[in-house]
């Protein structure tokens, strides 16, 4: 999947969309993320060292899974939100250049409710693994 198929799953815009590229085999899914030193974290954290911040790591997992998602999508009018971290794990800093590549399978479901476990890794070495739950919900049109 492109960015353009992504967006009609998720409903992240702007700079929040975190991932390039997905695609599903097996029910797993793999992203992708081009790290370009241009990304509005990277700019305080840290001026002359940048590194990704690891709540940043862990939307990207979070996004990459939710690619599993295709079918609840509907056309990208749902909410995503986090219902937890467990276990999460940081090994080696994601710097600009890099290309962070997520490996995230989902282990549970109960209604709207889902629990998934992913990795991230950059050049074959690992930088995060986590488990994580979120919630999916259509979106609903706010009156003002």
């Amino acid at each position: 999947m492109n960015k353009e198929e992504i967006m009609n799953i998720l409903p992240h815009r702007d700079h929040m969309l975190l991932i390039d590229e997905a695609e599903v085999r097996d029910g797993v899914a793999y992203g992708k993320k081009k790290i370009t030193g241009e990304e509005f974290f990277l700019k305080g954290h840290f001026p002359g060292n940048p590194i990704v911040p690891g709540v940043i790591q862990c939307e990207i997992l979070a996004q990459s899974a939710c690619v599993l998602l295709a079918d609840q999508a509907q056309g990208g009018n749902i909410t995503t939100l986090f219902t937890g971290l467990e276990k999460v794990r940081f090994k080696n800093p994601v710097k600009p250049g890099d290309v962070f590549e997520t490996e995230c399978s989902i282990i549970k479901s109960k209604g709207p409710f889902y629990w998934a476990k992913g990795t991230g890794k950059v050049n074959g070495k690992l930088c995060v693994s986590a488990e994580f739950s979120f919630a999916i919900f259509p979106v609903k049109e706010e009156t003002v």
